[in-house]
């Protein structure tokens, strides 16, 4: 395979992994990492740091449009992002001491009971028990536009939405994946933020998350600059793509591709842990 054909073909799988990390808040790593890993043959680390790279550019390209659509909760995002943070910093760090294929076994399990959660029918009813004094305090609630009309939600059950995003920054410490998917189940299932919310406050936090722990890769010598290049370029162009689709796109779809992604990267990461391929 000659440079020209090998770039080609990541800068298209990276345009595909932009368009489905903007439209479902995953973050384009979960599929640049099979994609290099096992399409490529690239060192399971250098594809980390690549995917990492690739994280932010996702975030870049969409995060822009959605906060000027209005859909984005910005001050929840830079609130949890001190969790993500701290946890990506942590998981970068102790990455070298674990086995890989390990945490990729672990991961795969916890993406499983995302999608699960994801098809889960909430209850709209608000209840003043459900409302949350310190997401009123710290002024995390807002509203978004839906059909023309502006509409308003609650943040619920802080304290156990900010502990799964620093789980969700240990993990993508860990494996380069942004954790996108634990992102929006932390704000969709357990914060009961709306859908589109959830992915569009994630899109906007995956970029913060992901240079966190991508400057420890750097450090290491694991960023190819042959492999950021296409890969981000490509992730551009889907993320902006994505972007343009997600506010017109129908909540109930997205959930379903969410779910069936999610679910398909699980299980392909859960096979090649068990069979050391990651």
């Amino acid at each position: 395979m000659t440079i020209l054909s090998f770039t080609l073909i990541l800068l298209a799988g990276a345009f595909l992994a932009g368009l489905l990390g903007s439209l479902t808040g995953l973050g384009g790593g979960v599929v640049i990492i099979p994609l290099l890993t096992l399409g490529f043959h690239v060192d399971i680390r250098y594809a980390i740091g690549t995917a990492l790279i690739a994280s932010i550019a996702t975030s870049s390209g969409s995060a822009s449009a959605y906060v000027k659509e209005g859909i984005t909760n910005i001050r929840l995002g830079m609130f949890l992002e001190i969790a993500t943070t701290t946890g990506a910093v942590v998981g970068a760090l102790i990455a070298v001491f674990i086995p890989t294929n390990v945490v990729a076994i672990i991961f795969g399990c916890v993406l499983i009971f995302s999608a699960l959660m994801s098809f889960r029918k909430k209850s709209e009813a608000i209840s003043d028990d459900d409302v949350s004094k310190l997401a009123r305090d710290l002024r995390l609630n807002g509203t978004y536009p839906s059909g023309g009309e502006v509409v308003s939600y609650k943040v619920r059950h802080v304290p156990g939405g900010y502990f799964m995003m620093t789980f969700a920054g240990v993990m993508s410490g860990l494996l380069g994946i942004g954790s996108g998917a634990l992102k929006v189940l932390a704000m969709d299932n357990i914060m009961r933020i709306p859908f589109k919310v959830s992915t569009t406050t994630s899109n906007f936090m995956i970029g913060v998350t992901a240079a966190a722990s991508a400057v420890v890769y750097l450090q290491r010598g694991y960023v190819s600059p042959g492999l950021c290049m296409p890969v981000v370029l490509g992730v551009l162009l889907g993320a902006f793509g994505g972007s343009r689709l997600l506010v017109k796109a129908n909540t109930k779809w997205l959930r379903i591709v969410f779910g069936v992604v999610i679910t398909f990267l699980a299980l392909q990461m859960i096979y090649n842990g068990l069979n050391g391929k990651l």
